[in-house]
């Protein structure tokens, strides 16, 4: 798993991965369950979301050996965190996984945290995501609330972990 995970080249995400973070976002978002987006982004709306937002701290890239993008984090200051607390999503193109491209695009972000002066660093995973509750499990971040039976679009009520990764 080392050897793989050091082969994975991380760097700051571009505008000419947008179309390509793209549509392997909205590919899990079509699919569901992963995610707490529903509703698909159009290249415009993803750069003010994860590129160029108010919000914006930073975006990383995982590629795989192609040079293609495999994987993403997007780190934000978002509403209702305590102050210097960032939020971040991890989000894995479905297809063709790399495995170990999570572990190693956690450290990008992690640092640019740290360095940019944040105190921790939350994320928020509904609870039917259990590879997601197992990723941020696995990097370190520990449970601290929990939102109960959250509505989703179609109805459904699901509950979301927040987790927390301290600095």
């Amino acid at each position: 798993m080392a050897e793989t995970a050091t082969a994975i080249a991380i760097r700051p995400a571009r505008t000419d991965d947008v179309s390509a973070l793209c549509a392997f976002l909205n590919e899990i978002i079509r699919i569901g369950g992963t995610t707490a987006h529903e509703t698909p982004f159009t290249d415009e709306t993803f750069v003010s979301h994860f590129l160029a937002g108010p919000g914006f701290v930073s975006c990383f890239v995982a590629e795989d050996g192609s040079g293609q993008p495999c994987a993403f984090q997007g780190l934000e200051r978002a509403h209702g965190l305590p102050e210097g607390w960032a939020d971040i999503g991890t989000f894995a193109r479905p297809h063709a996984k790399l495995p170990g491209a999570g572990t190693a695009l956690f450290a990008a972000p992690k640092a640019h945290a740290r360095d940019a002066g944040f105190e921790a660093i939350n994320a928020t995973i509904r609870a039917d995501n259990i590879g997601g509750l197992a990723y941020y499990s696995k990097m370190g971040f520990v449970d601290y609330k929990v939102d109960k039976a959250v509505p989703l679009k179609d109805g459904r009520a699901v509950d979301r972990i927040s987790k927390r990764y301290l600095l």
